[in-house]
């Protein structure tokens, strides 16, 4: 499915500001002595470049700065970004960021909007997501330990949690706690905004992911909440909303995440022909000639251009009829697009040999970083059990 025509002109320029500015960004940000930290001068450089070509967050409406586009229109743009593991960022349209946008643009209050959407919105500072937790599991998400127990104008938060994505450099986070333990189990739950310097949360560490800690942004923390008290001004939404407002943020995150993922997945297409079609095997015999690697070649390409064509159609049905409508779509893609990102990624390093494995190239550091896409947000064993049960409900 081609982009619509009114996007071409955004693409081109998004495109021609990934080649000048971002990809030759990349070999540092794979560079284990250097890393993201280093990148932050030069990607500031960037994020203003960005906003002068009227680039800047494509998910916000213009009024807050950004493009204006539908969820279906983000789509391309996400897709194009994803080429690199910096683009998101670079366009200030990164999870977990962008999700927290969403959430504070539909449900903050003005004083929340001023204090913390505004400043996001313009990239002046980062936030994360703290709902995960070591001890319960992920894949049941009304079922959480953190507590946040009223006390005169406060909640005391009290919990553990980890993969608070991106939380090392972090103004504040977006927490889930039970706030009502005898409610129905849905609505046990509240999101509650916490300034990362309030007494009482402690970044224990940034959990390595196989062998990677990583900084600042690129990274996934381990939070300890011990009696941190926040004003209860702070609540995001209704009390007992956490769960709903939960689901109401992964909806189009699955489409961020998912073209995202395809965007990735040309790039490693991409660099897997190119690598066929110049790479000797023996004196004047390329690498593209054996059948084996024009079979990954070929299935690579169909199974993108499927994904694509599966992630845009649900992004329009969610623009057209909303999230619930398109329920059973948004969990196919979860589980599909996942699954095709792994097969390509590991396509590609097998081609390479050896430099696959290496962080000369972008491939190793999306086979570390993106083997959780199966997990996160739903691990597909859940999303497959979920879709199944419907399909089935339909024929009883």
């Amino acid at each position: 499915m081609n982009a619509p025509s009114h996007l071409l002109p955004t693409l081109t320029a998004i495109r021609e500001v990934m080649a000048e500015h971002i990809l030759p960004l990349e070999p540092d940000f794979l560079n284990p002595h250097l890393g993201f930290r280093s990148l932050l001068p030069r990607l500031q450089q960037v994020r203003q470049h960005i906003k002068d070509r009227g680039l800047w967050a494509p998910h916000l409406p213009k009024t807050y700065g950004g493009m204006g586009l539908t969820l279906s229109e983000f789509a391309h743009i996400s897709e194009e970004l994803g080429r690199s593991p910096l683009g998101h960022y670079a366009f200030n349209c990164q999870a977990p960021d962008i999700g927290n946008m969403e959430l504070l643009l539909a449900h903050a209050t003005d004083e929340q909007k001023e204090k913390y959407f505004l400043p996001l919105a313009r990239g002046d500072i980062r936030s994360c997501f703290s709902m995960t937790e070591p001890e319960y599991p992920g894949s049941n998400p009304a079922w959480l330990g953190a507590v946040a127990v009223k006390e005169a104008d406060t909640y005391s938060i009290s919990g553990h949690k980890w993969f608070t994505s991106s939380a090392d450099g972090a103004a504040f986070a977006v927490v889930m706690a039970e706030t009502d333990p005898h409610a129905e189990k849905y609505r046990r739950a509240s999101m509650i905004i916490v300034p990362m310097d309030t007494p009482g949360l402690t970044l224990v560490r940034n959990v390595s992911v196989m062998g990677h800690t990583g900084e600042d942004y690129a990274t996934h923390a381990e939070i300890r909440y011990e009696n941190c008290r926040v004003p209860l001004k702070n609540l995001l939404g209704p009390e007992g909303e956490g769960f709903a407002l939960a689901q109401e943020r992964l909806g189009p995150g699955r489409i961020h995440h998912c073209m995202r993922w395809i965007g990735i997945s040309e790039r490693a297409f991409e660099l897997m022909c190119q690598y066929a079609a110049t790479r000797q095997v023996a004196p004047g015999k390329l690498l593209g000639e054996q059948g084996a690697v024009q079979g990954w070649i070929a299935e690579s390409r169909a199974e993108i251009n499927a994904a694509r064509l599966l992630v845009l159609h649900t992004a329009e049905k969610i623009d057209a009829e909303g999230q619930y409508a398109a329920r059973d779509d948004i969990s196919l893609i979860k589980f599909y697009v996942a699954g095709i990102l792994q097969r390509v990624l590991d396509r590609a390093i097998q081609v390479h040999g050896a430099l696959g494995v290496t962080d000369d190239l972008p491939l190793a550091y999306w086979y570390r970083h993106e083997r959780a896409a199966r997990i996160y947000d739903g691990p597909d064993e859940v999303h497959k059990a979920s879709v199944a049960k419907r399909i089935f409900q339909r024929y009883a």
